[in-house]
């Protein structure tokens, strides 16, 4: 099993994609750079992170983290201690963490060093990796952003165990987008597991994540800039962030299954995907204890659709499953 990728930008551009132990891929940053992390309260309430980093900024996680107000007062908090072009920013949290500590690695002194230590499923598997970062503006998702590779980013499933469901359950909904996206093989290990099993069996736990990193890092090598083929990991996005617009009940994960089952039961309707890979789409799902549909006037989320980033001349844009495996 592959437990280290490359994600390519340009020749003197690249991020490793590393499956492991992260002190030991951080450690050897700080002897040659000033290292400052940007670490979730959560995270850094149960590890003693001044050991491995030379400052330590912590912050509340969650999706209100990603607002121009917030890195701006990170942007102010750089300026004070003095960070330079040799200073290495350090993400560590979840994927509303590592977007916001990218974006503003990616602007401050138009561009530091970063890496990122994702601590949820959801972060590893997907969040952290591809070189997307952003913020929120006006309730809408990552409508302030930018195209920009990390040096590397650092998948320890160790950070995964103090998880709580729900955060297991929200990262699941990614693994199952990415198997249907470019993995059947993943669809049905998933099919015959359990959440359960998920979180208790190392080697089925570091499977999962290893085949759903592998997915990803090959569609970003393909289209870095999203100007095609990278859409299809879009699968399920563009409901979810309208579910999450309208309400807060939902967390992204949740809203993202929702959104794959919509779109599913949508191909089916329309003849593009069959009844069989539909059903065992929303199985899965429900078999991980995700929502799949949801309570909400039609009307008011196709008017946060019109918002969303792969829409053209004022029409909705879909990602589709043509079948297990593949997309249109």
């Amino acid at each position: 099993m592959e437990l280290n990728h490359t994600i390519h930008f340009a020749a003197d551009k690249q991020c490793r994609v590393t499956i492991g132990s992260w002190p030991e891929v951080v450690a050897p940053y700080g002897l040659l750079l000033r290292t400052i992390a940007i670490v979730d309260s959560k995270v850094a309430a149960s590890c003693d992170l001044y050991e491995y980093f030379h400052e330590v900024v912590v912050i509340e996680g969650g999706e209100g983290v990603k607002s121009i107000d917030v890195a701006r007062g990170l942007w102010e908090s750089l300026v004070e201690v003095g960070a330079d072009r040799h200073t290495l920013l350090v993400g560590v949290g979840g994927g509303t963490v590592t977007d916001l500590v990218a974006f503003v690695a990616s602007t401050f002194m138009r561009g530091l060093k970063f890496l990122l230590l994702p601590t949820t499923l959801l972060g590893q598997v997907d969040a952290a990796i591809g070189g997307k970062c952003g913020v929120n503006l006006g309730g809408y998702k990552n409508m302030v952003g930018a195209f920009s590779l990390p040096d590397e980013v650092v998948c320890d499933p160790q950070w995964l165990r103090t998880l709580p469901e729900r955060e297991w359950r929200c990262g699941m909904a990614e693994i199952i987008k990415t198997a249907i996206v470019g993995d059947a093989e993943l669809f049905e290990l998933l099919e015959n597991s359990t959440l359960e099993m998920v979180m208790s069996d190392d080697d089925l736990l570091a499977e999962i994540v290893a085949r759903s990193v592998a997915v990803k890092c090959r569609v970003v090598n393909e289209d870095f800039r999203e100007s095609g083929l990278r859409r299809v990991l879009n699968l399920g996005h563009t409901m979810a962030h309208a579910i999450e617009n309208r309400t807060e009940q939902y967390s992204h994960g949740e809203a993202v299954a929702v959104g794959i089952a919509y779109v599913a039961r949508m191909a089916t309707d329309r003849g593009e995907l069959s009844a069989e890979d539909c059903g065992r789409i929303v199985n899965l799902l429900e078999r991980y204890g995700l929502p799949t549909s949801v309570e909400l006037d039609m009307e008011s989320l196709q008017e946060a659709m019109m918002h969303d980033k792969k829409n053209k001349n004022g029409e909705i844009g879909w990602v589709v499953p043509r079948n297990i495996g593949s997309m249109i």
